[in-house]
């Protein structure tokens, strides 16, 4: 098993009518780092989306992946990537939207469990464990009453437009912090830098 290879997963929804959903953001932080990366997405046979390349000259080697599924049925194309790549739950990180974190902070964690977050909820089901990477891209509440599944799949507002380029770098920074360096200093850069 190559221990300097990881697996990345960014959860969403495929097509253009979701592409901007807040729920798409773990695919936005992908397509910023296959930009870095100068690497482009192909079809792959796992029903999914993969770019490969390495994060500097000597860096880890990611593979980048979107699941083709929606959100709900991410685990399905998630245990194939692992397995077809012979790579253990350990060395996947999973980006993904969190409601419970404020707009424009991410958070990283180590297992834990779903939080009723559907696309994680299939992923630990399919893989038969919840101890994967997850940077959680925070989103923030729905204001009012509107429903959280409305929230999700409407497009960020036009102020959190202005900020969202720069919560994407810090997203695929994380990323490639925790591929180079380990996940707690990685934490330590991150989770200090937005208290």
């Amino acid at each position: 098993m190559d221990t300097t290879q990881w697996l990345v997963v960014g959860l969403g929804n495929p097509g253009p009518d979701y592409a901007s959903n807040r729920h798409n953001v773990g695919q936005m932080v992908l397509a910023e780092l296959a930009d870095r990366m100068h690497a482009s997405f192909r079809s792959h046979k796992t029903n999914s989306m993969v770019a490969e390349g390495r994060t500097g000259l000597e860096g880890p080697r990611l593979i980048l992946a979107k699941p083709n599924s929606f959100m709900n049925l991410s685990g399905g194309p998630v245990a194939g990537l692992l397995k077809f790549f012979s790579l253990d739950p350990s060395r996947l990180i999973v980006v993904h939207d969190e409601l419970d974190i404020p707009f424009d902070r991410i958070r990283l964690k180590f297992g834990g469990g779903h939080g009723g977050h559907n696309g994680l909820r299939d992923i630990v089901s399919a893989v038969g464990t919840g101890d994967f990477t997850r940077v959680r891209v925070g989103i923030g509440r729905p204001p009012g009453r509107q429903a959280a599944a409305d929230f999700v799949l409407h497009d960020f507002g036009s102020t959190e437009r202005s900020v969202l380029p720069s919560l994407l770098t810090d997203a695929a920074d994380a990323v490639e912090s925790i591929a180079r360096d380990g996940l707690t200093a990685a934490q330590l850069r991150f989770h200090t830098a937005s208290e």
